[in-house]
Parts: C-alpha cells; structure tokens; sequence
C-alpha cells in the first residue's frame, strides 16, 4: 500500500459546497439548483458526495460564488486519485529491470 494511500480521505467538493458556500449564503438545494440552472437532484447528489463534480459544475458554481473552476475541479481531482490510489484494484507492484 502506498504512502499516500493511508491518509484521511480528502474534502469532497459537495462536502465543500454543503459546509462552506451553502451555509454561508444560507442556499437550499433547490434554490442552488435555481441560480446555477441544473436539476435539484443534480445538487443533492453532489453535496450528499454521491456524484462527481464536472467540469461544467465547476464553472457553474465558480461564476455563482466568484471563486475560480480551478479550485472546485481540484477537491475533484484530489478525492479521484485517493480513491484511486485505495482501490484494491490497482495495487500493482513496480516493474523491474532485466540487467543485460
């Protein structure tokens, strides 16, 4: 197991946005969903961090709170490759050499 695979799961972008900008603008799913023109499952999905965050979402969200895409897609980035990272799956030991 790697190095990095045994640290705490990073912050879920939804995580985030429930937590941090919901809470501090007062937002509900539905209004949220409202202002950025998607569906409100499309948010509750997101902030109960049962679906990803596109890149769309992230421009949506960026141009609402006036934070860059950037930001949003990195949160995503971080959970894709712990997740990665922790999956049995890939457990892959390093190739080696053939001296000669």
């Amino acid at each position: 197991m790697s190095r990095i695979a045994t640290r705490r799961r990073p912050t879920h972008p939804g995580a985030m946005l429930r937590d941090e900008f919901m809470a501090e603008y007062n937002l509900t799913v539905s209004e949220l969903a409202r202002l950025i023109g998607v569906s409100r499952q499309s948010i509750n999905e997101l902030i109960n961090e049962r679906r990803s965050l596109s890149a769309d979402m992230a421009v949506r969200l960026a141009r609402l709170f006036e934070v860059s895409p950037e930001s949003w897609l990195n949160l995503q980035q971080n959970i894709d490759i712990w997740e990665a990272e922790n999956d049995p799956a890939n457990d892959i030991m390093p190739i080696q050499k053939i001296a000669g």
